[in-house]
């Protein structure tokens, strides 16, 4: 038996690549992924602001508007709704349609959707640098945007489930989490930015704004990320996912255990012991879940190992997976309330949360755009050397980015645990934070380098048309 014929992601492939014009907008997949990359760009000024203020050397000192308390939020908000999200929408239009073989519900709302997601996050940095943010970490989005992102999110999960509940036949597992996503985001995006603010007082509030801090990773993030996984590795390796039930495996304990996650970042305060409690069980068993997810895709790997040096979008993938297991081992450890009392409020979180948004998700997304790019543009790269540069810069940067926060926040637990002036710390996170700033320039190259091939890449697709035309 064929390969194709068991594994609905390849069989589903192979019938879409004869009706691809039908069912993909490859014009809309193109805009959503350049989107995404100025808003990394954004975010990245941002991050790289802040580095500068922590070692003095902020270029842009007294400027009230430019101040690195705002530039923080910009920096943050521009990854999580700029950034990710438009990936996720440019990644969804194309694996969708090809999975169900039915176009979205409508192009002309794809269509819509895109220019109004611009709107809101843009709108969201204009409020943020005028003092509009909510006091909610991640949910600073200004209250007059809420309703404008939940109606977006409620469009997009119209467009998209349309051709999925037309499907005959068992659901591969891709579908499985993008619905659940769907539905996830959007009751998670409300709770976030709606409870705390109104309707739940307290240290109410903040057990809520912790579930909303990690439902968003977990919820929204995750199961989109994960089920492109699923998509793109069998296609790209050529073969079936190694073990379907192993991946609704990884489904169900996602579903189960990830919810209870965020009162993790608020261990001694006053929420209820049983809750913390309770977060720190779920967070250790989210580590088994991600287990079960490496595991299938290393042994979908398995006898094909070559492919992590010949096929530049697997090795991103696959780096994203290593990591990925890294940061989910850190934070089962990172969780338990003794290894809290050393790390909680240090440089350690976030090195953490840097490993997980760019080491894990951003590989990701790299990797289907260096796999999607040359389709899109109907052109091979220009340069293979310049994939690779993206690929090292972009992977050392953060890895050194990792190392060096992680050994900054262990330092800083030290300094205050010892009791000694405030002062003494500031001193000896100091090389920490000059090491942050050009590991950090390290990855603003990299992206850098990768702008420059994308545009060369299109530069030589738009000679190579009107030559095939005569």
């Amino acid at each position: 038996m064929s390969a194709e014929s068991n594994n609905p992601a390849l069989s589903r492939e192979a019938e879409a690549e004869a009706r691809h014009e039908d069912l993909v907008d490859e014009r809309l997949v193109a805009w959503y992924f350049l989107a995404g990359l100025g808003y990394l760009f954004i975010s990245m000024l941002g991050g790289l602001l802040m580095a500068l203020q922590l070692v003095q050397w902020n270029p842009l000192e007294g400027n009230e508007f430019l101040s690195p308390g705002r530039w923080r939020m910009i920096h943050t908000n521009a990854v999580a709704y700029g950034f990710i999200a438009n990936c996720f929408l440019g990644a969804l239009h194309w694996a969708v349609p090809r999975l169900t073989l039915r176009p979205v519900f409508n192009r002309h709302l794809s269509t819509f959707i895109f220019a109004a997601w611009q709107v809101v996050v843009l709108s969201t940095a204009a409020g943020i640098l005028l003092g509009e943010a909510q006091g909610i970490e991640w949910g600073e989005t200004p209250w007059w945007i809420d309703p404008l992102a939940l109606a977006g999110l409620a469009l997009v999960a119209l467009n998209f489930m349309a051709p999925i509940v037309k499907t005959t036949g068992p659901l591969y597992v891709t579908i499985w989490y993008f619905m659940a996503a769907f539905i996830w985001t959007f009751l998670t995006y409300a709770m976030g930015n709606l409870m705390p603010q109104y309707s739940v007082p307290g240290t109410s509030a903040g057990a809520i704004a912790g579930l909303f801090i990690h439902d968003l990773v977990g919820l929204f993030v995750t199961p989109l990320a994960w089920g492109l996984m699923y998509y793109f590795v069998p296609i790209l390796l050529k073969k079936p996912i190694w073990s379907h039930g192993l991946s609704l495996v990884g489904f169900w304990g996602l579903a189960f255990f990830y919810p209870l996650n965020g009162i993790h970042h608020f261990l001694y305060t006053p929420i209820p012991d049983f809750l913390e409690h309770g977060a720190v069980v779920a967070t250790i068993a989210v580590e088994f879940v991600v287990t079960t997810v490496v595991i299938n895709f290393f042994g979908t790997l398995w006898g094909s190992g070559r492919a992590v040096v010949t096929n530049l979008p697997i090795r991103w993938f696959y780096t994203g997976m290593v990591l990925y297991f890294i940061t989910c081992a850190q934070c089962a450890m990172q969780v338990t309330l003794t290894f809290q009392k050393l790390i909680h409020f240090t440089d350690w979180v976030v090195g953490h949360a840097h490993l997980v948004m760019f080491g894990v998700f951003s590989m990701w997304f790299f990797g289907m755009m260096t796999y999607l790019f040359p389709r899109l543009l109907k052109q091979s790269w220009y340069s293979r050397s310049l994939c690779e540069w993206h690929y090292w810069l972009s992977v050392s940067g953060i890895v050194v980015m990792f190392i060096d926060l992680t050994l900054a926040g262990v330092f800083q637990g030290y300094y205050w645990a010892s009791l000694q002036p405030w002062e003494a710390s500031i001193d000896g996170s100091h090389p920490f934070w000059v090491t942050r700033v050009f590991a950090g320039l390290a990855i603003f190259a990299g992206q850098i380098v990768f702008v420059y091939n994308l545009w060369k890449t299109w530069s030589l697709g738009k000679v190579a048309q009107p030559a095939m035309a005569t």
